[in-house]
């Protein structure tokens, strides 16, 4: 699809469909008004008719439109006209999308970027356009037969947004360069999210990640099991014993920053398929457990981001990627293990196996010397619980670092909820066999997952993300999400202009 930046007056446009904006009021955004004007208050009298009420994300298509060179006119809800939220300018584009997909219009120009959002400019508001139009129109057919796989695509080639006149269009152009190098990391994470388990392995991600290397020009290095068991990773290894896909410890670098700038580590939690092992999960729904390496997909979403968008940044991403299966040779509950770091961990239940991979991944940043050290995990429900899903969980031992991320999950609108580590919840973890528990109970349950983690990040600024309830949705619109991509890329852009 192909995306472009214009300025021009609507009533002109010679495309397939144009799109402008009416607020509750029934009034006009300036677009709207000229193409009103151009056909003689054709638009009013279709709204004094009761036709549209100008909710945010309510669409109405004209067809035909005197006075216009368009064959369609898609008007699209903007709300009160007080005030429109940034979540709300997001809606009325994907609205918008979302109708335009139900014609044959393949030639778009959208006029929304010149409605007021906020204090937002129109660089924000064209990127937000370019990142929620490819969202609305991603479908995954990868699985499907060559016949539907044709039936499903999309007939949107090309959307111009237009500008008002006294926007930057340098500035805008920019952002939209970057917006596009986000949608196509959100995507590849999307993929690789829907790809069934038996497609997406551990040695699949290792793939994934070596082709990526040799597009970008980035170092890679997949890490199999013998030098895994040379490095103590014992507790990673422990997970991966009841399956017999092999582990990979994958490690990414991006390094386009200055030879001497500490990296930024990014920790992918990517378990491939999670039964729960001995403690086997209840058969209902447990197909979603494909999801549970949405925490390695966004790595590698977020490593293709950045690699587009060529950003001056060293980064790392460290990928520890295995099956969690209940076989003859699987960790028992009981079963001790001792990580990379030494430390000892008695195993009260194998379904907390996520942080069970990603503490001897978190004690090999150490070698990296890093700035900032992030993970990212679906690491439990506990978390969908407090917060659903809407909000990713954000743990840290850093505010400063923690205030960094819900920052840029402002400006991206893929937000966190910065939630408590306090050394209070630590003797949950207490165990009589060694140096700790692998669970602390069913209270505080996300809260305690992030203290275990903090034992192996003493080290160095870390946050951990719990993504459960933000990486897939479940029912009808069921998929992955792409998330905290957004997030994790707006972050990095971040410390790169500080840089």
């Amino acid at each position: 699809m192909e995306f472009s930046i214009k300025s021009g007056k609507a009533e002109k446009q010679r495309s397939d469909c144009v799109v402008v904006g009416v607020y509750e009021s029934a009034k006009l955004s300036a677009s709207a008004a000229g193409i009103d004007q151009a056909s003689q208050g054709f638009i009013s009298s279709v709204l004094k008719r009761g036709d549209m009420d100008g909710k945010v994300g309510a669409t109405l298509l004209l067809q035909s439109v005197p006075g216009t060179e368009s064959d369609r006119v898609l008007l699209v809800g903007l709300g009160k006209e007080s005030g429109l939220a940034e979540k709300d300018y997001r809606k009325a584009v994907v609205a918008s999308a979302k109708a335009l997909l139900k014609t044959g219009a393949r030639d778009v120009a959208n006029f929304l970027a010149e409605v007021k959002v906020g204090k937002q400019d129109a660089a924000w508001k064209a990127s937000q356009m370019a990142e929620a139009v490819r969202d609305s129109v991603y479908r995954f057919d990868a699985m499907k037969g060559k016949k539907e796989q044709k039936e499903d695509k999309s007939g949107l080639m090309k959307l111009e947004i237009h500008l008002a006149e006294q926007d930057d269009n340098q500035a805008t152009q920019q952002a939209l360069k970057e917006a596009l190098a986000l949608a196509v990391g959100v995507s590849f994470t999307k993929d690789l999210g829907n790809l069934p388990p038996n497609v997406c392995t551990p040695t699949y991600l290792a793939e994934q990640a070596q082709d990526m290397a040799k597009t970008y020009g980035l170092t890679v290095q997949v890490l199999e099991r013998e030098e895994m068991q040379k490095l103590g990773m014992g507790s990673f290894l422990g997970v991966a014993q009841g399956s017999v896909q092999p582990p990979k410890l994958i490690v990414l670098q991006h390094n386009k920053g200055k030879k001497d700038q500490k990296p930024v580590v990014l920790v992918g939690k990517g378990i491939t398929f999670d039964t729960g092992g001995i403690s086997l999960k209840p058969g209902a729904e447990m197909d979603e457990m494909k999801y549970d390496m949405c925490g390695a997909a966004s790595v590698l979403g977020t490593f293709k981001a950045i690699a587009e968008m060529g950003l001056p940044l060293n980064v790392v991403g460290i990928i520890p990627a295995c099956e969690n299966m209940p076989d003859g040779n699987a960790i028992r509950p009981g079963d001790v293990l001792t990580s990379m770091s030494g430390q000892t961990i008695e195993v009260l239940n194998t379904d907390a196996e996520g942080r069970l991979i990603l503490c001897d991944a978190l004690t090999y940043a150490e070698r990296f010397e890093p700035s900032a050290v992030v993970d990212i995990a679906t690491l439990t429900g506990a978390c969908v619980i407090a917060l659903g899903h809407h909000a990713s969980g954000l743990f840290s031992n850093q505010d400063h670092l923690a205030k960094e991320l819900l920052s840029a999950g402002e400006q991206c609108l893929d937000r966190a909820w910065h939630m408590p580590l306090w050394d209070d919840y630590q003797p949950q973890l207490d165990s009589n066999f060694a140096d700790m528990a692998n669970i602390g109970g069913r209270a505080a349950g996300s809260i305690t997952a992030a203290c275990f983690l903090s034992r192996f990040t003493k080290k160095y600024d870390w946050a951990h993300l719990d993504i459960a309830g933000t990486a897939w949705k479940s029912g009808k619109e069921k998929g992955a999400t792409g998330r905290p991509v957004p997030l994790l890329t707006q972050f990095l852009k971040n410390r790169a202009a500080k840089a």
